[in-house]
């Protein structure tokens, strides 16, 4: 059986009635990582890991929102101190790229939250999941490399090949969506991106067009952007299938069955 990870996927957001199909109804999926929206989401994503053993969360602060206040920051990074031992990674967290366009909101701000969530992150020893597309991930390279962090997923990834190169050469990782079984931008960042460095998610409940049209978001679609993924890459699905379980493995450390 060739097994499954998905490594983004916002588990918080689906109604209770649909958890359990969406964690339990597929032999082949060995763990989901949950990222958070907020401090209630972190608590939801850890509730939720305490009675699946699949699941492994992920805390942090989106930035497609209003900044919290400093009240709630201190909150958060309270809360997360308390937890290190349970979170995988400190995400999801990065830069405004639709809120920003549409609030017209100054970035500045933002970016200065996400350096912190970076230096927690180096001081908790924790991966980073990264919301960073576009112009924002030169800056998103920039802090990284700043504070000399590594350890960087960016999830659903969209950029420039200088940037992608980068993004290479600094060993970081991306994920891919459904998407890329009909997208072609994202077709072409597959071959551009070497198979050591990906992963796979689904960003779950964000729906699909393509085949999965009106579809609720299941990672069970992974086995299709796997089977994509292998051939643009002129290699054997199997090989593709063990390589991006292991990546997924190696890279948040996970325990799976």
């Amino acid at each position: 059986m060739n097994k499954i990870i998905d490594a983004h996927i916002h588990l918080d957001q689906y109604k209770k009635q649909d958890l359990l199909q969406i964690i339990e109804n597929d032999s082949s999926l060995k763990g989901l990582v949950a990222v958070s929206w907020d401090l209630n989401s972190c608590k939801i994503n850890q509730e939720m890991a305490a009675r699946h053993p699949k699941v492994h969360p992920a805390y942090g602060y989106h930035p497609e929102q209003l900044l919290p206040s400093d009240h709630e920051l201190a909150d958060l990074l309270s809360w997360m101190a308390l937890h290190t031992d349970e979170m995988v990674a400190v995400g999801e967290v990065g830069l405004p790229y639709y809120f920003y366009r549409q609030q017209t909101i100054p970035v500045d701000p933002y970016i200065e939250l996400l350096e912190l969530m970076i230096l927690k992150a180096k001081q908790w020893d924790k991966p980073l999941v990264l919301h960073a597309i576009y112009e924002h991930a030169q800056i998103v390279c920039d802090l990284l490399e700043k504070h000399s962090v590594s350890k960087a997923h960016f999830h659903w990834f969209k950029g420039d090949q200088t940037t992608v190169e980068r993004m290479i050469q600094n060993n970081y990782y991306i994920s891919f969506t459904p998407d890329v079984v009909y997208e072609k931008e994202i077709q072409t960042l597959v071959k551009a991106y070497p198979v050591q460095q990906i992963m796979v998610e689904t960003d779950g409940p964000w729906s699909f067009k393509g085949p999965f049209q009106g579809k609720q978001t299941h990672p069970s679609m992974i086995h299709q952007s796997i089977e994509m993924i292998a051939s643009l890459k002129h290699l054997p699905s199997s090989e593709v299938y063990a390589a991006l379980y292991k990546n997924t493995v190696n890279f948040y450390n996970l325990k799976t069955n």
